[in-house]
């Protein structure tokens, strides 16, 4: 059990943040969460995932209520790693405000919307009552900054399994790019990642007659994909954009040509492609570059989720109000940015994303304005509000 008053978010984010809940470990974040909600009447499940080759991976999910609609809010206590420890102005588990700032890793990546969006559920039920308009539920994974393999995914997968729906599903992801207001995501791009390994011939530099260097080869077959232009962008997506991220030669030696190159790229795409149609295009390049210069090679892909939009309509509506009437501006509707386990939830409910601001991700002294908790922890209480005001409107 937990003294926490729950309806505070500033205590809960401190709280969250000193559990040390770097992916795929659960530092008690997890466990503080269920002895918040369960004395409120939530019914907590506590799962753990495995897979071959992945860490075994907690995962959360809490209800109140059994009536539809099902009011879903998602997100993830595990953090990235703290990085160097003497870079940071104050420890980065120690959840320390100063200046009216409250630092820590996980402050905003995320778990002070978590802290937001429970201290709003508290504050919305003890002005309405549980269990008269539907259900509110978490769900909390512990490996979306990991391989996001025994987490959400397969939490989905066990609801299913149950028979249980969700209707609709905010994400607690930090949104905002500069000030909290600015954005809602209401779709993400794909993405997809590939390797190509071209093979060669050993030998010395001095006779290259008698080898086959495969580096050329690869330079050819990445500036056709670098190139490329896949698109021009879409009513509601940017252009899809090719990067490549990764060339490696396993060579040391100045005088010897290597046995194979190697390059590594990620793809955004847009809703003007599928994963397959993305990939056959790819393939098509690639195998005309290797044509031109006779290369031999082996081309995979492995994806990481596919574009997805959630229309306007009730349920953006309903957050676009709870924005405006906390912040007075009108946010845009935006897809960009990089994946979030919406990717998933997606194939199950409408969703959209709304959290803080993302400024200080991932940095040394990750940090997230008290008044901003307060403000985000009001915006949710309108949207909890108005989504059951419109009886689940999508």
């Amino acid at each position: 059990m937990t003294s926490l008053d729950a309806r505070d978010p500033v205590a809960v984010a401190q709280a969250l943040i000193r559990c040390q809940s770097v992916t795929p470990h659960e530092g008690g974040a997890l466990t503080l969460l269920q002895n918040l909600l369960a004395p409120a009447g939530f019914e907590c499940h506590r799962m753990t995932f495995k897979d071959v080759g992945t860490p075994d991976v907690e995962n959360l999910y809490c209800r109140l209520g059994t009536a539809r609609p099902n009011l879903c809010f998602a997100g993830h206590t595990d953090v990235v790693p703290a990085g160097n420890l003497a870079a940071w102005t104050v420890p980065p588990f120690a959840a320390e405000i100063h200046a009216g700032q409250l630092f820590g890793r996980g402050a905003v990546d995320m778990k002070g919307g978590i802290a937001c969006f429970i201290a709003a559920a508290m504050r919305h039920l003890a002005g309405r009552g549980a269990g008269a308009e539907g259900s509110i539920s978490l769900l909390i994974t512990g490996d979306e900054e990991g391989p996001s393999i025994n987490g959400t995914a397969k939490v989905l997968d066990w609801l299913k399994a149950r028979g249980e729906t969700l209707d609709a599903c905010l994400v607690g992801e930090p949104s905002n790019p500069e000030a909290l207001g600015d954005e809602i995501k209401i779709g993400r791009r794909g993405s997809l990642n590939g390797e190509i390994l071209v093979a060669g011939k050993q030998g010395h530099a001095a006779y290259p007659q008698k080898a086959d260097n495969p580096v050329p080869k690869l330079a050819r077959i990445i500036d056709r994909l670098s190139t490329d232009v896949l698109d021009h962008g879409t009513d509601s997506f940017e252009p899809s954009r090719l990067g490549v991220t990764v060339i490696s030669v396993p060579n040391t030696a100045t005088n010897v040509i290597p046995g194979e190159a190697r390059a590594a790229f990620n793809i955004r795409y847009n809703d003007s492609w599928t994963r397959p149609r993305m990939e056959a295009h790819i393939r098509a390049i690639v195998a005309a570059a290797a044509e031109e210069v006779g290369a031999r090679y082996d081309l995979s892909f492995s994806g990481t989720g596919d574009v997805f939009l959630t229309q306007p309509g009730p349920l953006v509506d309903t957050m676009v109000r709870a924005v405006a009437a906390e912040t007075g501006r009108t946010p845009a509707l935006t897809t960009g940015g990089g994946t979030s386990d919406a990717r998933f939830i997606k194939d199950f409910c409408p969703v959209i994303e709304f959290g803080l601001v993302n400024k200080t991700i991932h940095q040394v002294d990750e940090h997230v304005s008290v008044a901003d908790l307060e403000a985000l922890t009001r915006i949710y209480e309108r949207f909890i509000a108005g989504y059951f005001a419109n009886a689940g409107g999508v």
